[in-house]
């Protein structure tokens, strides 16, 4: 394989290699230890998947019912209104509708986030602002801040991912639903909610039901990385009739296949199952986080996704990291080189079981530092000489801006005169119409109309050598950002340097006792 490596990742430019291509190249029908494609590993369950197994012939070999009747069966499993919803082939496939219907001139994007919110409208022409998250931050969202940058560059849609994607950076559905509110005059607001199952912060975090009730916002979910089932492409976005109509009339009838119709008809049998996954994959981040913390010089950044988001040890350069991971140790992990926004130092690394993740910390400690623990360096002589970071301007200098916009290339890397891209300003400053917040009441059982994200109990103590979680408690937007900033100044009164510990999981303050939604998969489960 190591001869190919270069050869691999250069062909997918902006993601990583699919995993047959890495089994296939490995010649020994067998893939790395994943730590780059971010699912559930504990869902579905060996039952489940031995169930689809003995159905495979029949899976396969028929065509699926209409997508019209596995949006049914979805909408009656999550309490949803079917004309308020619109199932795609992948979130990916939503992305692109909604840009060639919803986004008419220019979308705002924080940065770095999932790729296609930048890739997709630029292959249309249209104008993409990036809003930068700083490192310095924490990469934490200051949301009246973006509002502000919106302002100022006339932007016409907004998106935020919420955790957002690399970084696990999350909002406060209270912050959000502010932020709908002073952004009401937007043509649209999309808020795409791929990871939020793993989020623990909030008992109630979706801003589904505040979406159907507005007229310009999308929110965005992905059964793909919810259930660990990436190959079976399948998504759905949540809005009022109206939008959801006009995505809904563009897909074809049979966009969905016969392995998502089987697994959605499944799914009210295995509420119980799914629940605990992700309890399971909560408790492993934290347990993870920590692992990885112990390494001398390596960042971790707080998440509410089921990855987290490190900074390589000054001298290490990532692609280097990930083919000698790859290549000495069958150990697959994401490097960011090419997220724009970001750079080569960083890696994004899924969550899993704590056995894989002590391999992934023994590979690490080789490669980081060999014999010399306190090294921090890898050998720079090996590696593909082929950076992600080309794949990103590569994607940047391709012809794909609008007739008369300024390139995105000089957005991203900041050349002068762009004002895409510039540096939020020093002090946040008062989201527009924005409205005194108000203290959010304690949630209480009620018909939840989405998946229920049940918080784990709370913990008595965190591990050994991790700081306490600051406060979750809803702060105004105007003046701190989103909830857990006080953290963030505290890092910028330190120092860059100091970076973040593992254990300031952003918002990980739930109370004891915590109701149980009754929505499914809490439903399912009675």
């Amino acid at each position: 394989m190591a001869g190919n490596v270069a050869s691999l990742f250069r062909s997918t430019a902006a993601h990583s290699p699919s995993m047959a291509a890495l089994t296939r190249e490995g010649g020994e029908g067998v893939g790395p230890i994943d730590f780059c494609i971010p699912c559930n590993p504990y869902f579905p369950t060996p039952a489940m998947f031995d169930d689809l197994a003995g159905r495979l012939r029949e899976i396969i070999t028929y065509y699926p019912s209409s997508a019209d009747t596995i949006t049914a069966e979805l909408c009656n499993l999550l309490q949803l209104p079917p004309q308020c919803v619109a199932m795609g082939n992948g979130s990916t496939e939503l992305i692109t509708w909604i840009d060639h219907l919803l986004v008419r001139e220019s979308l705002a994007i924080p940065v770095p986030t999932f790729g296609r919110w930048t890739d997709q409208p630029m292959e249309t022409g249209k104008r993409v602002d990036m809003f930068p998250l700083q490192e310095s931050n924490g990469f934490a969202l200051d949301l009246a801040q973006y509002a502000e940058f919106i302002r100022q560059r006339g932007t016409k849609v907004a998106v935020i991912c919420n955790p957002n994607n690399p970084d696990g950076g999350f909002l406060h559905r209270h912050a959000l639903v502010q932020f709908m509110d002073a952004m009401a005059d937007l043509d649209l607001i999309v808020i795409d909610e791929s990871f939020l199952e793993f989020a623990d912060a909030e008992s109630e975090p979706s801003t589904v039901e505040d979406a159907v009730m507005r007229p310009n916002v999308v929110v965005l979910r992905s059964l793909g990385k919810n259930f660990g089932l990436h190959g079976i492409r399948f998504g759905y976005m949540v809005a009022n009739p109206a939008l959801a109509g006009k995505v809904r009339a563009m897909l074809p009838k049979w966009n969905l296949n016969s392995f998502a119709e089987t697994v959605v008809f499944m799914l009210k049998n295995h509420g119980a199952e799914y629940m605990e996954s992700l309890h399971q994959v909560r408790r492993d981040r934290l347990e993870m986080a920590r692992l990885l913390s112990n390494l001398p010089g390596l960042t971790v950044y707080p998440s509410q996704g089921n990855f987290l988001f490190v900074r390589l040890p000054v001298g290490a350069e990532g692609t280097v990291v990930r083919d000698r991971l790859l290549t000495e140790h069958r150990i697959l992990v994401r490097e960011c080189g090419n997220k724009i926004g970001s750079s080569s130092r960083f890696l994004r690394l899924v969550v899993r079981p704590e056995v894989d993740v002590r391999r992934l910390v023994s590979g690490l400690e080789s490669v980081l530092y060999g014999s010399r623990r306190g090294a921090a360096v890898p050998e720079l002589s090996t590696g593909t000489s082929y950076s992600s970071g080309t794949a990103a301007v590569d994607r940047l200098m391709s012809e794909t801006n609008g007739a008369g916009m300024q390139g995105l290339a000089s957005q991203a890397m900041g050349m002068p005169n762009v004002a895409a891209m510039p540096a939020p300003a020093p002090a946040p400053a008062p989201m527009p119409q924005m409205p005194t917040p108000v203290p959010a009441p304690a949630p209480a059982p009620a018909a939840a109309s989405m998946p229920g994200i049940s918080p784990m109990p709370g913990m008595a103590g965190m591990p050994g050598g991790m700081a306490p979680a600051p406060a979750a408690g809803l702060q105004p937007v105007a003046q701190t950002g989103m909830p857990g900033m006080a953290a963030a100044a505290n890092r910028r009164a330190m120092g860059a340097a100091q970076g973040l510990t593992a254990a300031q999981v952003r918002g990980r303050t739930q109370p004891e006792g915590q109701p149980e939604p009754l929505g499914w998969p809490a439903a399912g489960a009675i």
